[in-house]
């Protein structure tokens, strides 16, 4: 994967790379372009293919004061731009806001806890197993990346 990759590398955090997940970074959607393209022509060198399907970009304007056009795009397709993305289990919202993915981890604390009410709620499971039980299995699913969330307040 080094081999792959070393084209792309650039400093931590401009390119973010886990299995077959990879964040592109730029300043400028003329620079995506470049590292999007950079990225095809390795892969396509190796024998890999890109994912064209897959690929999408989200734009985090930080600075209202410039505005670039155009699109980002592959080998002359059009990118899909979206405001919201998942990567790596998180939801990334182009604002820099956490809401969408506190929602997601809730929800995924219900579940969990909805597939274990036949475990939580029995009274025959002692007490001591459930507490256990919870912690090992509705905990993490509710609390997934919250140590990477910014605070709010």
């Amino acid at each position: 994967m080094d081999e792959v990759t070393r084209d792309i590398q650039g400093d931590i955090p401009w390119c973010m790379l886990f299995a077959d997940d990879v964040v592109l970074v730029d300043e400028s959607r003329a620079g995506v372009n470049r590292k999007l393209e950079l990225w095809r022509r390795t892969l396509e060198s190796k024998g890999f293919r890109l994912s064209r399907t897959k690929t999408e970009y989200m734009m985090c304007d930080f600075s209202a004061s410039r505005h670039e056009g155009g699109d980002v795009s592959l080998d002359g397709q059009v990118v899909a731009h979206k405001d919201t993305f998942w990567y790596l289990g998180s939801m990334l919202q182009k604002d820099s806001d956490i809401d969408e993915d506190v929602s997601h981890r809730i929800s995924a604390g219900w579940l969990k806890w909805r597939q274990a009410s036949s475990v939580l709620c029995d009274r025959r499971v002692p007490q001591k197993l459930k507490g256990k039980f919870y912690r090992t299995t509705i905990r993490p699913a509710m609390l997934y990346g919250a140590e990477c969330w910014p605070t709010k307040r």
